[in-house]
């Protein structure tokens, strides 16, 4: 077997009481990932930018909800979000990276927050104009 094998997920449940999605993966691990996690590192241009450094830090989505998972082909999942954001295509392989790394994200997140000098909670400022533009 090549190490480039794609995990394959074997079940993927929403869990809306605790926020989580649960991904099981063929190589026996399971992880039950936060939504407010999956929202803030949506693969989303909009979340992610348009190059390095263009990253859009995500604000006040401790209590997102997933109202909605589409599956993409046989390799990704699409999750619609409450607070409407729904562009963010999730491989398989990027959920595993989520899932097994979740510790350190977390911790990247907080010093992302920390950096920027807002709070976890804050609400997200309003985009104007629909430009990509960045405030400071």
């Amino acid at each position: 077997m090549s190490s480039q094998a794609q995990h394959q997920p074997t079940a993927l449940t929403v869990h809306q009481q605790s926020r989580q999605l649960e991904v099981s993966f063929d190589d026996g691990s399971t992880f039950r990932i936060p939504f407010e996690l999956l929202r803030v590192y949506s693969p989303s241009a909009e979340v992610q930018g348009h190059g390095p450094g263009q990253e859009v830090l995500q604000t006040g989505k401790r209590h997102v909800e997933i109202t909605a998972v589409e599956a993409v082909g046989h390799y990704a999942v699409q999750p619609t979000f409450s607070d409407g954001h729904d562009s963010g295509i999730f491989t398989w392989e990027y959920l595993y990276f989520l899932g097994s790394q979740q510790d350190k994200l977390w911790q990247d997140y907080e010093a992302r927050l920390q950096a920027a000098g807002v709070e976890r909670d804050a609400p997200m400022a309003e985009k104007s104009g629909g430009a990509c533009g960045h405030h400071h």
